[in-house]
């Protein structure tokens, strides 16, 4: 019997690792090629002649005098950490399939539950905001998901304490599942979901839902729509319209329940970004180390208050 390639596929191994990103000095090369890959430009003036201080870690402009850090608007600014625990932990979270809780993060890295939360949270920021860049395209299923424990009284759409999140897979022309979006929404409306669709849905995509009737609004972000009616119940998950998207339903549901227990609802998106960002480039696990280096350069700093004060939506 065949193999899977995706499946089965090489990824770094602890002891390439340890080759590439064993020292700082290893990081703080490899992050400045990542970031200015002709040479380092003067963030200020656009400059390329400079000189590296001797008494602190910053490069000078020999224009405009301006002084910048390797980390400088990345997202690494202002950390205590050396480069070389980030990259550990981008390691640990792109190599790890199910995904790695901060708990365990703190375990592997030495540092602190708090350092780990916050670390891993930037992360996951910088995975969210980098693969929503991309929209999806060609035909996608569509469906709506709660995410909560289970509670007394009004059960389904209507229940409450539950975080609802749109679900949505695209395919190719094999029907082979290519790219997903899971996002956090205020609910399952037509405006909702007009906005949405025009923020990740590339124009005249064909989207198939099971018939609610907010699905709608995705024909006002100019895309076409099909509506399948299931009637509900476990028949419908079998239905093959929406086999891929059910699928990824359940993975991710299995894999969040199992590797974090209890997730905080407000920071619900991060983490469903964490899953899209290495779903959608499942192909080359090795890739994925360094993309995720590259997304950190292009995320903004995130202080500490504002991974715990803003809600992140789609």
């Amino acid at each position: 019997m065949a193999k899977n390639k995706v499946q089965f596929q090489k990824s770094i191994s602890i002891h390439k690792f340890i080759l590439m990103y064993g020292d700082e000095e290893q990081c703080q090369k490899r992050l400045f090629d990542m970031r200015w890959p002709t040479g380092y430009r003067c963030p200020q003036c656009n400059h390329d002649k400079y000189c590296q201080l001797k008494s602190r870690q910053l490069y000078q402009c020999n224009q405009c005098h301006h002084q910048a850090s390797l980390t400088a608007g990345t997202l690494f600014s202002a950390s205590k950490l050396p480069l070389r625990t980030w990259f550990l932990a981008i390691y640990l979270m792109t190599q790890e399939k199910n995904g790695i809780s901060a708990l365990e993060l703190s375990r592997q890295l030495g540092i602190s539950y708090n350092a780990a939360w916050r670390m891993k949270h930037k992360l996951m920021q910088a995975m969210k905001e980098r693969d929503d860049e991309t929209p999806l395209d060609g035909f996608i299923q569509l469906d709506d998901v709660y995410w909560g424990g289970v509670q007394r009284g009004t059960r389904g759409r209507g229940a409450k304490g539950k975080r609802p999140f749109v679900a949505a897979v695209s395919m190719n022309e094999s029907g082979h599942p290519i790219r997903m979006r899971f996002s956090a929404v205020e609910g399952f409306k037509t405006k909702e979901l007009t906005s949405w669709a025009k923020a990740h849905l590339t124009p005249k995509s064909l989207v198939i839902s099971d018939g609610l009737a907010c699905f709608r609004g995705v024909e006002q972000a100019d895309s076409f729509h099909q509506a399948i009616v299931t009637g509900g119940g476990p028949d419908c998950v079998e239905l093959p319209y929406f086999q891929w998207v059910n699928t990824m339903i359940s993975n991710v549901k299995n894999s969040m329940h199992g590797t974090y227990h209890a997730i905080n609802k407000k920071h619900l998106p991060r983490y469903l970004g964490e899953f899209c960002f290495k779903f959608n480039r499942r192909f080359n696990l090795e890739k994925m180390l360094e993309q995720l280096i590259y997304s950190c350069i292009q995320t903004a700093p995130m202080p500490g208050r504002l991974l715990k004060l803003a809600e992140t939506r789609w």
